[in-house]
């Protein structure tokens, strides 16, 4: 049994070594060439320095090079910290400093555009291997990347004269270590750190293994981005079944029409997805015209799926089995529900359903205590091996979120709040209701809504703004934005889209921009945002 997740590898490796593990763009690795590159990458990040619990950055777009790197960091003793290649310096900065990255991999480009990010503690950065032409020209710099540090760096290229066997290991990996960070939105305006352990990823990955039945001759796809939680699925399992993992081109994930084809081409028989993606394919996928005779089962996550297009998907492909899986990234995956196809057409909200096995989920009531009776409502919890153990640098944050367990009265143990309301069902599965708080999900990304408000508030043309989110069948929730420019200021809609895309993620740059003399206030003096979501509504009806 695994305690590390380099462990799933070594198993593959020696059962499969000339297998393909990963194609991307082209490009494959087998297993034993997966295996050795990880290790030579292990090695050099020792030489740098790397030891156990520090952390590297993953900075550049998914490719065969992204599993190398990942592996790497975690047979160094180091924690993996995947970052979104399209977001901006400014936000990539702040996370470099907020866990004190040690190391960085990623593109010349990207290491130019973080010269005025503060990347002091990184102490070396590694190029990825599309940049090794440049180090053969002369045209890598060698020094420092920027004025506010960033190390040394290194091509590529340096990498293939490393051993390619495991460096010794002289420390002593536990399920307890962590193993990545993942950083979403926050709520302050700042994104946050979610440390997850191998344990965390290891529960799920187990129980992933057992329940869908992933085998050694499955294809799957890596169809989210490293730094988003439904990948954990995609690179972990097929290394635990010694499976094929294709790495989904983005301009597969742009056009509908286009992912269909790759799914069919290269004969994919487990796929794991948000909804709009499969929204998308429905609508725009030809999915009629596809051979998927491979495709056994699908995987959805992240928002809620519109009844009318998974009744349609599910006409769509019969043979394909479909499961509903809920949990944030706190927790990875902690319920699920397999789509009943008979129920489905009466069915008029898909249930998140019910625990993963070593897990507990439970909903608390106003009341404070644990729901029980059928229809009556409350917030769920989860407790068990999955839960993380909090979020990094923000032991104030940890608390409020991973609380002592209440209802375990024989001794300590740790519970996360989701924030989520459900309702326990007749049959004992869960029903998802909302967000308690200011949080939404938007093609599958978790949104803090003040977050975009932060961003747009740092115009300083802005007097007050508020961010809200529209529900949209397609995406989950499109966002917009309700701005009360400063008397005489003359802002346009799209001086504030580009004032966002320099401070967020695309994903989160609002769709929508409003501008108002004022914004309505509540009795209480706060921006009335339940009349403004209505009076948005009403606009678009």
């Amino acid at each position: 049994m695994a305690y590390h997740l380099t462990q799933l590898l070594t198993k593959s490796v020696e059962r499969f070594p000339e297998k393909t593990a990963v194609w991307a763009r082209g490009k494959t690795l087998s297993y034993r060439e997966l295996e050795e590159r990880s290790n030579q990458l292990a090695h050099l990040f020792r030489e740098r320095g790397v030891k156990k619990g520090d952390r590297v950055g993953l900075y550049f777009p998914k490719s065969i090079e992204s599993l190398a790197c990942m592996l790497g960091v975690m047979k160094a003793g180091g924690v993996y910290v995947p970052l979104d290649p399209a977001q901006p310096a400014s936000r990539i900065g702040y996370i470099i400093s907020n866990c004190a990255m040690k190391g960085l991999v990623t593109t010349l480009d990207r290491l130019k555009a973080l010269a005025h990010a503060d990347t002091r503690t990184v102490e070396f950065s590694v190029l990825t291997e599309a940049e090794a032409a440049g180090a053969e020209n002369g045209t890598i710099p060698t020094g420092p990347a920027g004025p506010s540090g960033g190390g040394d760096v290194i091509p590529w290229n340096s990498v293939s004269g490393l051993p390619v066997s495991r460096p010794p290991a002289d420390f002593q990996p536990t399920t307890t270590d962590l193993a990545y960070i993942l950083y979403t939105s926050g709520s302050t305006g700042r994104p946050k750190g979610v440390m997850l352990s191998h344990a965390n990823a290891l529960t799920f990955i187990e129980w992933c293994a057992e329940e869908f039945r992933i085998r050694p001759d499955d294809r799957l796809t890596g169809h989210a981005p490293l730094h988003f939680d439904l990948s954990v699925f995609d690179v972990y399992n097929t290394l635990e079944a010694g499976a094929t993992l294709y790495m989904i081109p983005d301009d597969a994930l742009l056009f509908p029409a286009t992912l269909g084809k790759f799914l069919e081409a290269k004969e994919i028989s487990v796929t794991y997805c948000v909804p709009s993606a499969l929204v998308h394919l429905v609508l725009h996928g030809s999915l009629a015209s596809r051979d998927l005779h491979h495709l056994r089962t699908i995987l959805f996550a992240g928002e809620v799926f519109p009844m009318k297009y998974l009744k349609q998907l599910a006409g769509m492909i019969p043979h394909v089995e479909l499961y509903n899986l809920y949990g944030p990234t706190e927790t990875n995956v902690c319920t699920w529900y397999r789509v009943d196809r008979a129920r489905l057409p009466q069915m008029e909200r898909l249930p998140i359903g019910r625990a993963c096995a070593n897990t507990e989920v439970f909903a608390v009531n106003d009341r404070d205590e644990r729901v029980t009776t059928p229809g009556e409502t409350g917030e769920l919890y989860v407790r068990g091996p999955a839960v993380t153990p909090g979020y990094w640098g923000d032991a104030e944050k940890t608390a409020k979120m991973v609380v002592p367990n209440r209802f375990q009265p024989h001794f300590d143990e740790k519970a996360y709040r989701t924030g989520d309301l459900v309702t326990l069902r007749e049959d004992g599965d869960y029903d998802f209701i909302g967000r308690r708080d200011n949080q939404i999900k938007s093609r599958g990304y978790r949104i803090e809504l003040g977050e975009i408000e932060a961003a747009i508030l740092s115009h300083p043309g802005v007097r007050e703004a508020a961010a809200i989110a529209l529900p949209d069948d397609e995406v989950g929730n499109r966002i917009k934005a309700v701005v009360a420019p400063h008397n005489g200021d003359p802002i346009t809609a799209l001086d504030l889209q580009q004032h966002c895309a320099s401070r967020v993620p695309r994903y989160m740059i609002p769709e929508l921009v409003e501008l108002r003399e004022s914004l309505p206030k509540t009795s209480t003096g706060k921006i009335d945002r339940v009349r403004l979501v209505a009076e948005s509504g009403a606009a678009r009806s």
